[in-house]
């Protein structure tokens, strides 16, 4: 583990031992490439990339000087890469988001291949994580380093990557907005601001991709893909790429806790692009090292080829998808659970539970199929989620679950 070393050192050491003859130093869509951008984003010196914190201004500078270097223009404020905001963290012990806490400044970084043309495509992903985890962590221990290798230095690699990759393809259609986003983990606060600020206001839409955590591809391949249903297009084009393959998992909803949902209640078609969760999500283990680079390196090679595809389309229409995950819904109870967002079976698959939480003193466990909670069927995290906004504290329920194809009775109390 290459735990408190610098910026500096992780790109001279990449440089000098990790680059083959034809990956040279400016190849920016170069394997090795992909993971100096991973190992400096996710280094200690980066602090954990929290919103308003030495450590984002870091990641920002270290994003806005490749994009310099990719030979992006700014499209940011005053002729910059920068676009700042102001939000005013929580005071409230619960995370709720009440605007009555201290202000912070976050910073998206903008970079733009301007080809003239009458509408943009925004390639998108956040580069703030969770610093010490004071905030969002799931983490039980004392206080470290969140260093957010996947979530989500992988993403900013890939618009990194694509970025390179598009001005080499000498694409034209479209004009290509690549966005990093801060304060997403708040909320998608970076996004929400940049689709409502007068800098969006200069541009025609046709359609945005995000990548959220795209550096853990599983050994089956398993990719899900959101927002297909956002355009009409959307599902062929995804078809009709054959390689790299992959085992798609299509979410046609607009709606995701990540920052393409800003875009699509903007009425933008949206794609984004994820390998799945893991037991590292948001703890101080989601580290470099675990970062499947070749899969990273073949989502991103797939994405350049669907964005290929779409440049020699019309512009994309438009279409409001059904969205369940978005039905307003006040929890006062939890499992401390988290869901496999990749399974597409029925019920809700749990991919990790949080100690000391009801899920783990029930005694559920990490491939346990959720099937059942008193009288409600689970047929999917959706129906998961109304459910616990059923219950209240102190409830004990019967949870039906599978495990290893048997059905299990465990009680749960919240």
């Amino acid at each position: 583990m290459f735990k408190n070393k610098s910026l500096t050192y992780f790109a001279l050491i990449l440089f000098l031992i990790g680059c083959s003859p034809k990956a040279k130093i400016g190849d920016y869509t170069s394997l090795q490439a992909i993971k100096i951008d991973i190992m400096t984003l996710a280094s200690d010196e980066m602090e954990g990339r929290e919103i308003g914190t030495k450590g984002e201004k870091k990641a920002a500078d270290y994003i806005l000087s490749r994009f310099k270097n990719i030979g992006l223009t700014p499209g940011g404020e005053g002729n910059s890469f920068i676009q700042a905001f102001k939000r005013k963290l929580s005071n409230n012990p619960h995370g709720e988001d009440n605007g009555a806490g201290q202000e912070i400044t976050g910073n998206n970084i903008i970079g733009i291949i301007n080809n003239n043309a009458k509408e943009t495509v925004v390639i998108g992903a956040h580069y703030d994580h969770l610093g010490y985890g004071d905030f969002g962590s799931l983490h039980t221990g004392t206080k470290e380093i969140h260093n957010g290798a996947d979530d989500n230095a992988s993403g900013v690699s890939g618009v990194l990557f694509l970025a390179e990759a598009i001005k080499k393809s000498n694409l034209s259609s479209y004009n290509y907005l690549f966005i990093c986003f801060s304060g997403e983990e708040k909320g998608l606060w970076g996004s929400n601001y940049f689709v409502n600020s007068t800098l969006a206001k200069n541009y025609t839409f046709n359609y945005m991709i995000n990548m959220d955590m795209i550096g853990r591809l599983n050994a089956e391949r398993k990719l899900s893909i959101g927002g297909i249903g956002t355009s009409p297009i959307f599902e062929k084009e995804i078809d009709a790429i054959k390689k790299p393959e992959f085992d798609i998992k299509k979410d046609y909803s607009g709606m995701a806790p990540s920052d393409h949902a800003s875009f699509y209640n903007a009425g933008i078609p949206v794609l984004g692009f994820f390998t799945g969760q893991h037991q590292d999500y948001h703890k101080p283990s989601d580290d470099h090292q675990l970062i499947n680079y070749n899969g990273l390196k073949d989502v991103v090679n797939y994405i350049h080829s669907l964005v290929t595809a779409l440049d020699k389309k019309e512009k994309l229409t438009f279409i409001k998808t059904k969205d369940e995950t978005q039905t307003r819904m006040s929890f006062s109870v939890t499992m401390g659970v988290m869901p496999d967002y990749l399974y597409d079976g029925k019920g809700m698959k749990i991919d990790g539970t949080k100690d000391g939480k009801p899920a783990a003193l029930a005694g559920l466990e990490k491939g346990d199929i959720l099937i059942k909670m008193n009288e409600y069927e689970i047929i999917d995290i959706q129906a998961y989620m109304k459910c616990l906004s059923i219950f209240k504290p102190g409830q004990t329920v019967d949870a039906i679950i599978l495990r290893q194809g048997k059905e299990i009775t465990k009680k749960i109390t919240f």
